[in-house]
């Protein structure tokens, strides 16, 4: 069935369409990363020898392990323990309980940080009102090295989850019904058979969390460039305020380094499961559903705990302190004070200005990739061949480099002005929304690329041989029907995007300021009464469009929506 679906439609492809797709992927996908390689390995200016018997280096290499690792740890058992329950048991409202736990991952790191800043410490606003605040001078327990773990775990449990629960939905039900009848308790049957079976997705997410943890910049930033506990992405920022000839080079055998060790990750990851994989094919029907009888209260109530840990009581933090008129001042009806948000919507504030600046180049990315991925889904699903399919693996470099790498890549190729323009991207929004095409390409193909293989090619054979030509065959037949994907695709990188910190923290300049950017300065120099209320606001955001995402989902293809079935 797959290779039928798969059929193309005409002999060749289209000449024009293949040649822009070429373009494009070579200079969004290759040209950045080859770039960055070849300043890397400038052996004129030594800086890969130079960046690598550098103490600092290894240093942050080992911070970087250190509070990634961790991080990953915790990924793997709150991932872990809400795939099993939700996917294996029968617990009640289950698309409530994965859409709150997916939240996390949707908020970006920056203001993850934030709400947890805002909710310990003695400064904290939520517990001064409720008067459990510690004493003053007392240090916030999250600005250390598992502070940051503790976060990066938080922020990257949802990915452990959906790799864990697509293998778990998949599972031989025969077998474990077998093992049930045979009298088997629900522990030796989840030891016996179904952790055994989902080793492999264990490895997948796990891989997956440690590398996301690696490239995050907002967390680690936040949290340790107050105690000056440096990581790879941390370092790298740091490095580039430094001056000198070697500067450009030095960052970039840094970001070489971290590309490396990321993408080198990722292949173990998918070597180790093509080697280990097992097939599964379950019995039709619905998922497996152990009944937990007297145990489903008390397991409810532990997920809404963990729940209201990692996400309610950080938020509610948030909303304090953007209620309160400074720091140190418990919320009451005399402190109340909605000043912030006054600031936060005056048309000449910096503020503002970031928001129009990241809805610009967030809805621009998602509209402009929305239109490119219809085609080159087409042309990636129609026709098989050898050069396309590599061409494929390239569109997932730029997301697979963490940002900090990607925006180097893109420092250094467009460090010179454009040839024949004579003009210079530096510090525009042009440069910032290549990289965002670059990064978030991959995101918006990967639902349309899902619908494109489930669409029969007779209707487009039928038409071709009625007289249609590719134009009238896309615009009529292929369209139509990929377009519920291709808005899906583009709401989940306006969703990414909007809150972006991780590339345009280096690729931003005076009056180009995104709103991760500006949430982050402001912490940076202590205005987190303003910085809560923005992030109040872009929690909101997000939670808007992935309710809207999720009412979509039944006009799409499974697997489209990341936390749907």
């Amino acid at each position: 069935m797959r290779r039928a679906l798969s059929k193309p439609a005409t002999r060749s492809p289209p000449r024009g369409l293949l040649w822009t797709v070429l373009v494009l992927l070579t200079l969004f996908s290759l040209l950045p990363s080859l770039r960055l390689l070849m300043s890397a390995l400038d052996f004129r200016q030594g800086s890969l020898w130079r960046v690598l018997s550098s103490e600092s280096t290894w240093v942050a290499l080992a911070n970087s392990f250190y509070t990634s690792g961790l991080g990953t740890l915790l990924s793997l058992i709150l991932g872990g323990l809400f795939a099993f329950c939700l996917a294996l048991t029968d617990i009640r409202a289950k698309k409530q309980w994965v859409f709150l736990f997916m939240l996390p991952l949707m908020i970006p790191p920056q203001v993850t940080a934030l709400s947890w800043l805002q909710l310990f410490g003695p400064s904290s606003i939520l517990l001064k009102s409720i008067g459990i605040a510690p004493a003053f001078g007392t240090p916030n327990p999250l600005y250390s090295a598992e502070g940051i773990a503790l976060l990066l775990g938080i922020q990257h449990a949802p990915l452990v989850f959906l790799a864990l629960r697509t293998q778990l939905m998949s599972l031989p039900k025969e077998q474990i019904e077998a093992a049930r009848l045979s009298g088997a308790s629900l522990w030796r049957v989840f030891v016996d058979i179904v952790l055994p079976l989902c080793r492999t997705a264990l490895w997948g997410g796990g891989a997956i969390a440690f590398v996301s943890a690696l490239g995050n910049f907002g967390i680690p930033a936040m949290l340790g460039i107050p105690i000056s506990y440096y990581v790879l992405p941390v370092q790298i920022y740091q490095s580039m305020s430094s001056f000198g000839p070697s500067m450009l080079s030095d960052v970039a055998a840094l970001s070489v380094l971290m590309g490396v060790i990321a993408m080198g990750i990722v292949s173990l990851q998918s070597v180790l499961q093509r080697r280990h994989a097992l097939p599964l094919i379950g019995m039709a029907g619905p998922a497996l559903a152990f009944h937990l009888g007297r145990w489903r209260w008390p397991i409810e109530i532990l997920l809404g705990l963990i729940l209201c840990t990692i996400l309610l009581a950080p938020l509610l933090a948030l909303v304090f302190t953007s209620l309160v008129p400074t720091l140190g001042v418990p919320l009451n009806s005399k402190t109340l004070t909605f000043a912030a948000w006054q600031s936060l919507l005056d048309g000449q504030s910096v503020t503002w200005r970031a928001l129009s600046n990241s809805m610009l180049l967030s809805v621009s990315a998602s509209v402009l990739l929305m239109l490119l991925c219809i085609p080159l889904a087409w042309l990636l699903v129609r026709y098989t061949n050898r050069p396309l399919r590599w061409l494929h693996r390239a569109i997932d470099i730029p997301y697979t480099l963490p940002g900090v790498v990607l925006a180097i890549a893109f420092i250094l190729l467009f460090a010179r002005p454009l040839p024949l323009l004579g003009i210079s991207l530096q510090g525009t929004l042009m440069i910032i929304f290549l990289a965002y095409l670059a990064r978030f390409l991959t995101v918006s193909l990967k639902p349309v690329h899902t619908s494109m293989m489930q669409l029969d090619p007779a209707m487009e054979e039928a038409a071709s041989l009625s007289g249609a030509h590719f134009p009238q065959r896309l615009r009529h037949i292929v369209l139509p029907l990929l377009a519920p994907a291709a808005f899906a695709g583009a709401l989940l990188v306006f969703l990414t995007a909007v809150n972006e910190l991780t590339v345009s923290a280096l690729l931003w300049s005076a009056g180009r300021e995104t709103l991760g950017v500006v949430i982050f300065n402001l912490d940076e120099s202590g205005n987190k009464v303003l910085a809560s209320a923005i992030s109040v606001m872009v929690v909101a955001l997000v939670m808007g469009v992935m309710l809207l995402l999720s009412g979509l989902g039944r006009f799409l293809p499974k697997g489209v929506i990341p936390w749907q079935n």
